[in-house]
C-alpha cells in the first residue's frame, strides 16, 4: 500500500479526503486506481501536475515504480499572474 496525499485544490474531487491508502506499483496504476475511486481525477492530475514519491519530485513519472509504504504527493502547478 502507498499513502497518497492531496493538496487542498484536489480535495473537491476526493470528498474532502486529505490522504488515502491505495495498492499500486507504478504511478500509471495509481492514477487508474484514483480515477476508479474519484472519477475525473486522472484527467485533472495529467494537466501540469508533478509527482513526488518519498519526497523526490519525478519528471515523466507515469511508469515510475512506487515502493510499498511510499508517500506520494501530487503537486499542482501554480496558477496566477
Amino acid at each position: 500500500m502507498v499513502r497518497v496525499f492531496f493538496s487542498a485544490g484536489l480535495r473537491n474531487l476526493t470528498g474532502g479526503a486529505a490522504n488515502i491508502e491505495v495498492e499500486a506499483g507504478t504511478v500509471k496504476r495509481l492514477l487508474a486506481e484514483l480515477d476508479a475511486r474519484y472519477p475525473g481525477m486522472a484527467e485533472r492530475l495529467s494537466e501540469g501536475t508533478a509527482v513526488a514519491i518519498n519526497g523526490e519530485i519525478i519528471n515523466d513519472a507515469l511508469y515510475e515504480p512506487i515502493p510499498d509504504g511510499a508517500e506520494v504527493h501530487f503537486l499542482e502547478a501554480l496558477k496566477g499572474g
